[in-house]
């Protein structure tokens, strides 16, 4: 039963994606408030999905790849919805559902069986340490799509002849303003889950930290997002050095999340 609602969850998504990139080309209010519709019953059955999946298990459903994938997008959607309804952000699910959809698809390739726990992983710093990395890492995956959102209209504030387009973006300054916001959020999350899992650790294995290659890639990112706020604090970047930053701190998260699993090594290849 999970898996059907994962699966029409999959195909919403897949529709509003669709959706979403023709919005790019040629889009008005009706497109985006269908757009936004299939995004809701999206949410709601993989809501249903993940929700089954935990009564099945008895426990929160992001111990193994498909789970942590699923649960990554689902946190990706809810901060979409935020968003979307805080800010007003046009275009927004133009740059954003392309990466739900690809994160849902690579979850839907990879192994759905419900296993138990492992003894390390039944502890209360499970739910606790993974919940805070994965809402930090959809704050961060919302910035990514702000940054590259704040790229394409500087391009067209730049160019002579700037495309329709350019009218339905939001301002650079209110890019900026809202992917230093998100990087101001996923920052202290992404801060407790390093500190919650460095006590997890010590509680599992006697060490705070043992160099895992996710604990490193964890830490590269860290200094990523640290190095963005501190620039933009005591040295004024904004704009389109923060946006790349931006960019770039995501794709170490991603290099984190799917290469330590398809390189099977470490100890986070089950989580």
């Amino acid at each position: 039963m999970g898996t059907i609602f994962f699966e029409l969850a999959l195909t919403f998504y897949f529709a509003a994606t669709i959706i979403s990139i023709a919005e790019l080309f040629k889009g008005t209010k009706t497109t985006a408030k269908i757009m936004l519709l299939f995004v809701i019953f999206g949410f709601l059955l993989h809501t249903v999905s993940i929700i089954f999946r935990y009564i099945v298990g008895g426990h929160l459903p992001i111990s193994s790849p498909h789970e942590a994938t699923s649960f990554f997008s689902w946190c990706t959607v809810l901060l979409f919805f935020i968003l979307e309804f805080r800010y007003k952000v046009g275009l927004l699910g133009s740059f954003i559902m392309p990466l739900v959809f690809v994160l849902m698809l690579s979850s839907s390739l990879l192994p759905r069986e419900i296993k138990s726990l492992s003894p390390v992983l039944q502890s209360y710093w499970l739910g606790i340490h993974t919940v805070l990395a994965f809402i930090g890492n959809a704050a961060f995956a919302m910035a990514f799509g702000i940054g590259i959102m704040y790229l394409v209209q500087e391009h067209y504030v730049k160019s002579k002849h700037p495309s329709g387009l350019f009218q339905r973006l939001p301002s650079l300054q209110s890019l900026d303003e809202i992917n230093y916001r998100l990087i101001t959020i996923g920052f202290p999350l992404l801060t407790l889950a390093i500190i919650t899992g460095a006590l997890w650790a010590e509680s599992a294995w006697g060490s705070y930290w043992r160099w895992d290659p996710r604990e490193v890639w964890s830490l590269i990112t860290w200094l990523i997002y640290a190095i963005v706020l501190h620039a933009r604090l005591m040295a004024g970047w904004r704009g389109k050095r923060a946006a790349i930053l931006s960019i770039i701190g995501f794709l170490t998260i991603l290099i984190a999340f799917f290469g330590i699993k398809l390189l099977r090594k470490g100890l986070h290849v089950f989580l």
